[in-house]
């Protein structure tokens, strides 16, 4: 079983950036499929990137396509999110998650929340106006 724990949110004003970080422990980490969800004050959590195990595929919510970038690194079992050109509805709790599967969904990816079976505590990415 995979333990997640992200890091790297923070307090940034509209148009900056920051890097979040997932490290992994506990499993082999190039045997899931990663993504980001956040889930802001008050709304349902709402899935932001994802990435395949090998790190092919990739996707993002259109409402960060140009400005989020996800990336991992299998080698040192960590999974990033590259956030630029931030806005105030980023404001969320960010969560990386992990899903696990056969060897043949090596390029599979994962975008509805609900597809994942490990979570981390999350971070706090606050982007003020």
């Amino acid at each position: 079983q995979v333990q997640l724990v992200e890091s790297g949110g923070g307090l940034v004003q509209a148009g900056g950036s920051l890097r979040l970080s997932c490290a992994a422990s506990g499993g082999t980490f190039s045997s899931y499929a990663m993504g980001w969800i956040r889930q802001a004050p008050g709304k349902e959590r709402e899935f932001v990137s994802a990435i395949s195990r090998n790190g092919a595929s990739t996707a993002h919510t259109d409402s960060v396509k140009g400005r989020f970038t996800i990336s991992r690194d299998n080698a040192k079992s960590t999974l990033y999110l590259q956030m630029n050109s931030l806005k105030p509805e980023d404001t969320a709790v960010y969560y990386c998650a992990a899903k696990g599967g056969p060897w043949y969904t090596i390029n599979r990816l994962y975008t509805g929340t609900h597809e994942y079976d490990y979570w981390g505590q999350g971070t706090q990415v606050t982007v003020s106006s």
